[in-house]
Order: C-alpha cells, then sequence, then structure tokens
C-alpha cells in the first residue's frame, strides 16, 4: 500500500507512513533507507535491509512447520535480536506471539503457556546464571508443543537450523501480510489481583499506537535502549515499535545496566532513553552519571509510576526533553502525554494531558461521569484498544461499559489545565472507618518528604476502622527518616483516617519482573514483624 503521512507529523521529522501492520513498516524501511541502521546487538549493527531478509526467512521457517494464522509462538529470552526477528517474523507469517520473562517462576509460566498454548516454543539455554533448559521442555511438554528451538545451541533444535529449514529466497511462495485486524500479540497482564489474563493486541491497534508514540516523542531517527522485558508492553512497544514505525533503531541490552546504559548513549548514539522510574532513579544514582557525556541525549520518558523531583532535575540537566505518559497493556500505547514545556512538579504529580486522538472521561462507579474536579475511573476509547482477553470473553465484556469505553481500573482527577493526576487503582482501594482510601496518594504525600525515595502503602485489617494502611519507605541517599517523622509529615498534609498505622523504612522494594513494586509481597510482610 502507499504510505501516507502521520496526522500532525513534526515537518523535520522521519516521515511517520500510515501502514497497518509492522511487519509493513520493516518492508516500508527497507525500500526508504535500506542501509539505515535497524538494530545494534552485541556490537554488531544490522540495517533495514537485513532486517528484512531476516524477518522474511523466519516466517518462511514457520511456514514450512506449518505455523500461520489462528497458532501462537512463545519466546523465553531476555532482549536481544533474535527476539525482535522472530516477533516480526511470526506476524508476517499471521501467527501470534508472545513473550516469557526468564526472571518468572515455572508456575508463573506454566499458567502462561498452559492458557495460551502456543505450537512453538523458542528461549535461550540460560539467563544470568539460570539454567533455562529444563524449563523450556517443561513449558513444551505442558503446552502440547514441539520439542523448544534452542538459541545457543548446535543440533537439529537450534536457531540457526530452525532457519536452514525455509525454502531458498528465489523460490519462496508468497506470503500475504496479515489482516490488520486479526490477532498478533499476545501480553500476559501482572496479575497482582489474581491469575494474568491474556491481552490480545491487533496490527492495526499496535501501529496506530506507537504512531501516536513516535509522534509524540518528536525525535526524527530514534535510537532507543532495548532492556526492558519481551513479556512487557513496554519492552515490546514502546521501546521497539515505536522507533519501528518511525525508522529508528534498537539498541538491545538483555538487562537493566546503568554502565551499559551510559556506554550506549556514549558510543552507539543513544538518543531515546524510556524506562520505568525505579531505573531512571537508579541510573542517575550511579558514579559515572555526574561524569559522562549524554550531550546525544534527546528525550527521556517513563511510565508505570512517578518520578521523584531530584530524579527529575537530574534528568533535566542532560538538556534532553522529559516526558511522562500513562498507558496499560490493554491500550497497547498511551492515554495521556506531558507537554514540552511540564515543569518539575506537573511531570513528578501528573501523568500529562490525554491525547487528542482517545475519548476519555471519568466515570463513577454507576458509569455516570464525574462532575469536574471529582476523582473517577479512566474510561477510554482509544484507536489501539485490544481485541479482547485470551479465551476469556466474559472478562472482555466486563472490561467495558455498555457504551463501549474501556474501563481502566485507575482514578484520576483532571487538574485546573487539564493534566490528569492518578489517584490510584480502584482495585488498590481500601475503605478505613468507612472512607475510601487511594494507597497512591499516600505515596506521593510520602515522597514530596526530601528524606523519602520511594513509598508503597498498603492496606491490613483493623479491629475497629475494618483497614488501614501500613507504609513502606526508601530513604533518599544521603537522608535518614524515622517513623515518628513520616507519621508528622502526614498528618500535616492528609486526613485522619488516610495516614498510615504503621511506617516501615527499608532499603529497598520488592519488585515484580517487570520492575514495579511488588505489592502482593508487601502485603504479606506488612502483616508480619517489622523488621529492624
Amino acid at each position: 500500500m502507499t504510505p501516507t503521512p502521520a496526522r500532525d507529523a513534526p515537518a523535520d521529522a522521519h516521515l511517520v507512513p500510515v501502514l497497518e501492520t509492522l511487519p509493513e513498516y520493516v518492508d516500508h524501511w527497507a525500500r526508504q533507507t535500506p542501509d539505515a541502521e535497524a538494530y545494534i546487538d552485541q556490537g554488531r549493527a544490522t540495517t533495514y535491509r537485513e532486517l528484512a531478509a531476516q524477518v522474511a526467512t523466519f516466517a518462511a521457517a514457520l511456514r514450512e512447520r506449518g505455523i500461520g494464522p489462528g497458532h501462537r509462538v512463545a519466546m523465553l529470552t531476555d532482549p536481544r535480536a533474535e527476539y525482535w526477528i522472530c516477533l516480526l517474523g511470526t506476524f508476517r507469517a499471521g501467527a501470534t506471539w508472545l513473550g516469557l520473562n526468564p526472571k518468572y517462576q515455572l508456575e508463573e509460566l506454566l499458567h502462561v503457556v498452559g492458557d495460551s498454548r502456543p505450537s512453538l516454543l523458542l528461549g535461550i539455554p540460560h539467563s544470568g546464571d539460570r539454567d533455562l533448559t529444563p524449563i523450556l521442555d517443561r513449558l513444551a511438554e505442558h503446552a502440547g508443543a514441539a520439542a523448544p528451538v534452542m538459541l545457543d545451541t548446535d543440533g537439529t533444535n537450534g536457531w540457526d537450523a530452525f532457519l536452514e529449514t525455509a525454502p531458498p529466497a528465489s523460490g519462496r511462495p508468497p506470503i500475504e501480510m496479515p489482516e490488520p485486524d486479526t490477532a498478533a500479540l499476545i501480553v500476559y497482564t501482572s496479575g497482582s489481583t489474581g491469575k494474568p489474563k491474556g491481552a490480545v493486541l491487533g496490527h492495526r491497534g499496535l501501529c496506530a499506537s506507537f504512531r501516536i508514540q513516535a509522534r509524540h516523542n518528536d525525535v526524527t531517527a530514534m535510537r532507543a535502549i532495548v532492556n526492558l522485558p519481551i513479556n512487557h508492553i513496554g519492552g515490546v512497544g514502546d521501546l521497539c515499535c515505536t522507533p519501528l514505525v518511525q525508522g529508528g533503531a534498537l539498541l538491545f541490552q538483555p538487562r537493566f545496566s546503568p554502565p551499559a546504559i551510559l556506554d550506549a548513549i556514549e558510543q552507539q548514539g543513544a538518543n531515546t532513553l524510556m524506562q520505568i522510574p525505579t531505573m531512571l532513579k537508579l541510573l542517575t544514582e550511579h558514579p559515572r552519571w555526574g561524569t559522562a557525556d549524554l550531550a546525544g541525549l534527546q528525550f527521556v520518558a517513563w511510565g508505570g509510576g512517578p518520578l521523584p523531583v531530584d530524579t527529575i532535575e537530574a534528568l533535566r540537566a542532560t538538556g534532553a526533553r522529559l516526558g511522562t505518559t500513562y498507558g496499560m497493556t490493554e491500550i497497547s500505547g498511551s492515554v495521556s502525554y506531558s507537554r514540552p514545556d511540564a515543569t518539575d512538579e506537573e511531570l513528578s504529580r501528573t501523568v500529562g494531558h490525554p491525547i487528542d486522538e482517545i475519548e476519555m472521561r471519568l466515570i463513577a462507579g454507576d458509569d455516570a461521569p464525574v462532575s469536574p474536579g471529582e476523582e473517577g475511573e479512566v474510561a477510554v476509547k482509544h484507536p489501539g484498544l485490544f481485541l479482547g482477553y485470551f479465551g476469556n470473553p466474559e472478562a472482555t465484556r466486563a472490561a467495558y461499559t455498555k457504551d463501549g469505553f474501556f474501563r481502566t481500573g485507575d482514578v484520576a482527577v483532571r487538574r485546573p489545565g487539564g493534566a490528569l493526576r492518578l489517584v490510584g487503582r480502584r482495585k488498590e482501594m481500601y475503605k478505613s472507618g468507612g472512607y475510601n482510601v487511594y494507597p497512591r496518594e499516600i505515596e506521593l504525600a510520602l515522597e514530596s518528604h526530601p528524606g523519602v525515595s520511594i513509598a508503597a502503602v498498603v492496606p491490613v485489617a483493623h479491629e475497629t476502622f475494618g483497614e488501614v494502611g501500613t507504609a513502606f519507605c526508601e530513604t533518599a541517599p544521603g537522608h535518614t527518616v524515622t517513623p515518628e517523622e513520616l507519621d508528622t509529615w502526614c498528618r500535616q498534609r492528609l486526613a485522619n483516617y488516610k495516614v498510615p498505622k504503621q511506617f516501615r523504612i527499608v532499603d529497598a522494594l520488592p519488585l515484580l519482573p517487570v520492575g514495579k513494586v511488588d505489592k502482593m509481597c508487601l502485603r504479606t510482610m506488612a502483616t508480619g514483624p517489622a523488621q529492624s
């Protein structure tokens, strides 16, 4: 198809063509900029011409195995080039792809493959010091799939051997591009309130979402560090799909490493950094941060939570434009972005302004819109909305209002001027003495204390009030703080029923494999004795 410019694309930006599947973007850039770098992995650069050939070969190998529309392909690996080839090749073959995180425990992985039933599993034999070979064998058996394809081993199940099953390029039968409104990707939600559900994302929605993001990032040719897990929409979408739709480059790193990030900025020309808040905080606290040459950094963005003001100040000192965003798996992209002139206060306390391409309302429990200035659940109509939860039509129906708005589960309020401030998750809300309490509001109050770097609040049962809060706080570098001090701080800023009944100072909050705070773990910790 003939590409057309994306609406509102900056005049000096790469032309962002309007295409309906990601493989079409690979082919487009292979024609337009064939010698441009598509990715760098382990020091080796690969062009768009080479990437297009790799994707076509992988798709042809899948078809030789009879894998196409209606099939699923799963991969267990850290971020690396083969993951990207596998994902794009699976899309090109018309099958559906899902990523598996090597940090997950076996039971978590068994749930995902048991639910999705992939026809083919691929993976790496080791991640760090963890042996993944027996895990892959167990997963393949559980899914009823063939023996897994191992990336780093010789023999019939090796990566190279798999690709060699594809017919020669000159004699391959043509493969039609997938239909835009069919399943491309399954991303399993974090499962913080139950078993993870598989959100099925379509080709058209993925492309629409990340064209929007490419425009908001406003970097002419993104060179983005790819180091988030491949089972996470941030790792697959934000870090990989956004550069692809505008012809940028991916710089693969197997895991988060501040020295590796700084090396990529200095040596590989990384100009875009999209990370979760905990990663940016750790990066700016690294000893090399103050001496590294960060002049090439053009844009730094984060999502999934707020960022402390001192971290924002450290990032702003680089001269890069800063931005925060708010999105979720089921939308595949973002609901809001901060504006280029956002202040540090707005960046730390809001998630920016809703984008023009969506309809958004804040609703009460009966789905009626709330009054201006009132808290309500964010409900949206978005071009990137998912096709549904895999094999779960009941959960899909429950996710929408009667008039077709997706219920995000996030509670927010619109500030004067239109910026959106998240209050918390509806499912995380608890009642104390009959009042609704949103942990995020308390966490923000605690994080405004100069001695607190990150805070997390969870409810515990209470004989009189039903539930009360327990706050876990990481101290900021160079600071000390006491529970008594934090209690006083909160009482000066919050209604009495919102003030936690217990404050615990911790060296580090427990994190989920995707880098978010593990509140299920904190709930268990909150019912046990405090650690001295």
